[in-house]
């Protein structure tokens, strides 16, 4: 089956919201290749291994998180970019990117496939930070110590996590922001959160968790946010009947 790439964007931003996200990219079509889409592949970043890779099994479109143009970049088109921008023009692919939109989805976005994933129940947005859903909360239905939820953490997203266990006290109520969103911490500290989750961790990250006594476990940028773009990639296969692929480009940090 093949879907318009225009009728796909509108129904992708409209079902994503994202004329009502305020980011630091572009979300939407980012780089135009041909209207005509049969195979699309997702993955997290577009970087060069990734379009190299949506090249060898001929995608039209290739859909990430983490696309390109942010601000406070360099606007020559140059290096490492320009390498990356012609080999989609030259093989006519599409490149779609959804940042802060993706994060925060009610159903596919990042961090709540990662609380889904980790089991946890009750699972819901912390409202009063903006925007809505760039931070979750949920509970564990089984309390565990630090060491345990570490362990439980690795069996999921197969990435060891850094862990600062500041206590004894067992975890159930547990806050979490994919990617870079360790500075959240502060913003959970008066709701009676025992643990909080990112991807990425601070010298800073480390004293603040001491001292409000709140275990903190870093998991991996890419680790925590391959599941938002690979479950909206899904979502696409059965609404659309189109080819979707997921390529996870392996990436530590």
């Amino acid at each position: 089956m093949t879907i318009q790439r225009n009728e796909l964007m509108k129904y992708l931003n409209d079902f994503l919201n994202i004329q009502n996200i305020n980011d630091y990219c572009p979300n939407g079509l980012q780089v135009e290749g041909t209207q005509e889409i049969k195979k699309i592949v997702t993955g997290v970043t577009a970087s060069q291994a990734l379009i190299d890779a949506a090249i060898a099994v001929d995608a039209d479109l290739l859909l990430v998180h983490h696309g390109y143009f942010w601000k406070g970049e360099a606007q020559p088109i140059v290096g490492l970019k320009r390498n990356r921008i012609k080999s989609l023009l030259v093989n006519d692919i599409n490149l779609v990117g959804y940042h802060l939109p993706l994060d925060v989805h009610s159903s596919l976005g990042n961090n709540k496939q990662l609380g889904e994933l980790l089991g946890l129940t009750q699972i819901e947005p912390i409202t009063h930070i903006s925007p809505s859903g760039v931070v979750y909360r949920g509970v564990l239905p089984t309390p565990m110590t630090a060491n345990d939820f570490a362990t439980h953490i690795n069996s999921v997203l197969a990435r060891t996590p850094l862990v600062e266990q500041t206590s004894e006290q067992l975890i159930t109520h547990v806050a979490w922001c994919t990617g870079g969103g360790q500075g959240y911490l502060d913003a959970v500290v008066e709701l009676g959160i025992d643990a909080f989750v990112s991807g990425e961790v601070s010298e800073q990250t480390i004293h603040n968790a001491r001292e409000n006594q709140i275990h903190f476990f870093a998991a991996g940028h890419h680790a925590t946010e391959r599941y938002g773009v690979k479950a909206l990639g899904e979502h696409i296969q059965r609404e659309f009947n189109v080819d979707v692929q997921f390529i996870d480009i392996n990436n530590p940090a």
